[in-house]
């Protein structure tokens, strides 16, 4: 039977809110939960013009609210999160109780309503820095940071619940995405924050020396293989399965690719590196390509054109005028 009504949590975010626009133009019903946070009105204002769209306002830490929320739907995308690595440092205990927390709420409330599918969003955080590249779904779990334990927790979290209790759950490990209503704050925006700076005639601020590389997908590839669990889920249950290029990008690289685009001829600024920063990270997206065929479409190159477009044409002050 073919899944028509979702539940997103943290549909108000980056790519929540592109992941719920999506299943609405495609006539899914779409509940969204989430407690704004870090999410924004703006990117959920023109979802209420769908008559099959319902908005909660809400955290994944209140379990009465996640039960209400998880009753009535086939599928559940869990990506509410606490997202900011700095946050998690200055504060893991608030970074644990929503993300891992938060998570088993979800897990239990899915039992509870006998949720068809679970897709948990996980992170590339949880493999810390490359101990080879590309990064296989089997690479060692090594977080550097209280944001990435948390994520670790709660990845396995998923696993056992679908050991113990066959709940059927699919856990994603996104890498770094970027696109339209991201924003540019915290260790994971570095192209929102290098775009606004270059467009702005300023240079871009790199921590450290640049050579850290990061594998960055295009938001419309993200949630196009989010969407490709839903055809062939059957292929990845209980199993984590990675999303992204397979290629790897060297920050340096990547702000002189934005200062071209954005016709600026600065000279990137060096500062002190960040704690908890993950010097490398490439996908190997092997099992997303042969079980699901996924197959990214956009390169760095033209995910940046594009990217870089959205705030030429004034959309990005269009956005913010509405984010809270």
């Amino acid at each position: 039977m073919p899944r028509r009504s979702v539940l997103v949590t943290g549909g108000a975010g980056f790519i929540g809110s592109h992941l719920a626009e999506d299943f609405l133009k495609n006539g899914y019903s779409v509940k969204i939960l989430d407690d704004f946070s870090s999410g924004s009105v703006n990117n959920v204002l023109g979802l209420f013009n769908y008559r099959n769209f319902k908005m909660i306002r809400g955290g994944i830490t209140n379990m009465e609210l996640v039960r209400r929320a998880t009753a009535d739907v086939d599928a559940i995308f869990h990506l509410a999160a606490q997202i900011h690595v700095d946050r998690s440092i200055m504060d893991p205990r608030h970074t644990f109780e929503v993300n891992t927390l938060g998570t088993l709420n979800i897990l239990d409330a899915s039992l509870e309503n006998n949720v068809e599918l679970v897709v948990y969003a996980s992170s590339s955080e949880v493999y810390g820095s490359a101990k080879y590249v590309p990064m296989d779904e089997d690479h060692p779990l090594n977080p550097a940071s209280p944001y990435a334990a948390s994520k670790v927790a709660a990845d396995r979290l998923c696993f056992s619940y679908y050991n113990t209790y066959k709940l059927p759950v699919v856990v994603v490990r996104c890498f770094n995405t970027y696109g339209p209503r991201q924003r540019d704050l915290g260790y994971a925006a570095a192209i929102p924050k290098f775009v606004r700076r270059a467009l702005s005639r300023l240079p871009p601020i790199i921590y450290g020396d640049g050579k850290q590389t990061r594998d960055y997908m295009y938001i419309k590839d993200a949630v196009n293989a989010y969407k490709l669990i839903l055809k062939s889920y059957e292929n990845v249950v209980g199993k984590a399965v990675n999303f992204g290029t397979g290629k790897e990008t060297a920050i340096l690289d990547l702000a002189n690719t934005v200062l071209d685009l954005c016709e600026n001829n600065a000279t990137p600024i060096h500062v002190a590196p960040r704690a908890g920063e993950v010097k490398r990270l490439c996908a190997d997206i092997s099992l997303a390509k042969k079980e699901l065929d996924f197959v990214p479409e956009y390169t760095i190159e033209k995910g940046l054109k594009e990217f870089v477009g959205w705030y030429k044409e004034g959309k990005y002050e269009e956005w913010m005028a509405y984010t809270e």
